[in-house]
């Protein structure tokens, strides 16, 4: 892809391989755990080399996946502090849907939508990560109790996750040119003063 020198920098290299290591952690862990979920999804297994292999392999990605989003928290949680507008932004987000998005309120490099995802995502992420340990056999021994707790709120929160990042993805296409700058890194002066314009005014400089 030619890049124009005008386009503006979104995401560097080390955001963009956090991001995508995120994201494949969670599609090997929705594959794998869905499997264990219910038998029509067994033969997912397969992709892992069999039912024991997924099973040893689980826990260890969603390990992966756990150390890869603290990473991605701490680097954007500034970034997505709900505002009022953010808040303004969430009321109207009918508006966007219906594709009218020019007099929504103006934002910064999250709109309200993401910054509401990102706290959700963080929570979950918490909360699967804390049940996956109740699960994890093989170190932990827990009371029985605790683990079938653990198995109902990790199944319940993973399902919520899954949800979630349909949205996320649909999101994405949706809007054209925000798929550009999670693979290359850059976003067009366009896309960024239409989406995000008190972002797009603060590293240009320009109203």
């Amino acid at each position: 892809m030619i890049r124009n020198p005008k386009d503006l920098a979104r995401y560097d290299a080390h955001e963009r391989a956090n991001h995508w290591l995120v994201g494949i952690c969670f599609i090997l862990l929705a594959l794998s755990g869905l499997a264990f979920f219910h038998p029509a999804f067994y033969p997912l297994t397969q992709l892992f080399g069999g039912g024991v292999w997924a099973r040893i392999l689980h826990p260890y990605i969603g390990v992966i996946m756990a150390v890869a989003f603290i990473v991605m928290f701490f680097r954007f949680r500034a970034l997505n502090v709900m505002t009022p507008a953010d808040k303004e932004w969430l009321s109207r987000a009918g508006e966007m849907m219906n594709g009218d998005d020019h007099n929504m309120p103006e934002q910064g490099k999250y709109n309200g939508g993401q910054k509401a995802m990102f706290w959700v995502m963080a929570l979950s992420v918490l909360l699967l990560f804390v049940s996956g340990i109740f699960l994890w056999r093989a170190y932990f021994s827990l009371p029985v109790d605790v683990v079938r707790l653990g198995a109902v709120v990790h199944a319940a929160i993973a399902a919520i996750m899954i949800a979630m990042i349909f949205v996320h993805v649909y999101a994405a296409l949706w809007v054209r040119g925000t798929v550009r700058a999670m693979v290359y890194g850059t976003v067009t002066r366009a896309w960024a003063k239409q989406h995000h314009r008190a972002w797009y005014r603060q590293v240009t400089g320009k109203s």
